[in-house]
């Protein structure tokens, strides 16, 4: 055990903060808390896209305009002030912030081209606005801009364990265009498909920012293990809200992720319930009606109820692995944002 080589490990045995905090009437809003690390963030990304007035300039701000909620950030912000001796951002940690919202951009933009999809965040695509090639390539070079800020750091360590998430995030998509036949091999590439494209960029930015500051590999992989539990519930949720959240203009439930053919946690848990629903799965929901009476499955299963479960379990553990820090605000506001995770319904 090497404990006593760490500052910032709590030291065993220790009561469970979890129970205090929830109890505790004044939770941490991580929001406020990374408000100010968090300023200027978009400004400085649309900074390290220098392109002089040109189109591909407008196609990079486009979907940089500061309305996104910053989630990733903001996670990478609070990582690494829990992470921190001294209290204060160094300049490397909020640049793997703004890295990993650019990542996170770059992806989304490609994806949008994969999916066929119009809107995004309340706005027309940009491969709706400017044709699928010219969003490829912004993408890439959102990517391009990410790679140079993250050379600049200078941590050969921060840059190899961040250049996982590309990796992965291509892979996770290519997961996603395949589908396994059997039931349980279908549910762990459905998890290991959600590591991929969702939780390992908020897995290996943690892990990064804790990096700069700690020397002890136990600090690196309790930040990593946070941002995979924090960042695989976010994905489970997401799904679930595919089946109950209503599309406002609809007036009922998107079921996009039916439509594009996909399999989430819900159906494959429906499909327990309801063998039929292992047909259309493989088939990917191709047939006419297949759409409306997958939905229809959903609806009458646990399937809906078991995912919810599995984002909880979870949180359990983000929270187990992150009281394991010595207290902080910020490590207070970590552990209060998995409940955030799990409440939001959009």
């Amino acid at each position: 055990n090497c404990q006593h080589t760490s500052r910032l490990l709590y030291p065993t045995p220790k009561p469970c903060y979890c129970k205090r905090i929830h109890s505790d009437a004044k939770l941490e809003d991580p929001f406020t808390l990374a408000q100010k690390d968090l300023n200027n963030l978009y400004d400085d990304i649309k900074k390290e896209l220098f392109v002089s007035k040109s189109e591909l300039k407008s196609i990079c701000d486009y979907y940089f305009d500061g309305k996104g909620k910053a989630f990733r950030p903001m996670i990478v912000v609070l990582m690494a002030r829990a992470c921190n001796s001294h209290s204060n951002l160094l300049p490397g940690q909020r640049s793997i912030a703004m890295i990993s919202e650019m990542i996170h951009t770059a992806s989304l933009v490609h994806d949008d081209v994969i999916d066929g999809s119009d809107k995004r965040r309340g706005k027309t695509t940009i491969n709706e606005v400017w044709g699928e090639r010219k969003a490829i390539l912004a993408g890439d070079f959102i990517l391009s801009a990410a790679s140079v800020a993250l050379a600049r750091i200078g941590n050969n360590t921060v840059v190899s364990v961040l250049s996982q998430v590309t990796e992965d995030l291509v892979r996770g998509e290519f997961m996603q265009l395949g589908s396994k036949e059997n039931e349980e091999e279908r549910f762990k590439h459905y998890l290991d498909k959600t590591f991929k494209k969702t939780a390992s960029l908020i897995a290996n930015s943690c892990k990064a920012v804790s990096i700069l500051v700690n020397s002890d590999p136990e600090v690196h992989e309790i930040a990593f293990q946070y941002g995979r539990n924090v960042g695989i519930a976010f994905q489970l949720v997401d799904d679930v809200l595919d089946f109950t959240a209503c599309a406002s203009q609809l007036g009922k439930p998107s079921a996009t992720d039916l439509k594009l053919g996909l399999a989430t946690g819900p159906v494959l848990f429906a499909c327990q319930q309801f063998p039929e629903l292992q047909g259309m799965i493989m088939r990917r929901f191709s047939s006419s009606g297949d759409v409306a009476r997958a939905w229809q499955y959903v609806q009458e299963s646990e399937g809906v109820d078991q995912t919810n479960y599995l984002a909880q379990h979870y949180c359990q553990e983000a929270i187990r692995q992150i009281s394991l820090l010595r207290p902080s605000l910020e490590r207070d506001a970590l552990i209060s944002l998995t409940q955030m995770v799990l409440t939001r319904d959009k």
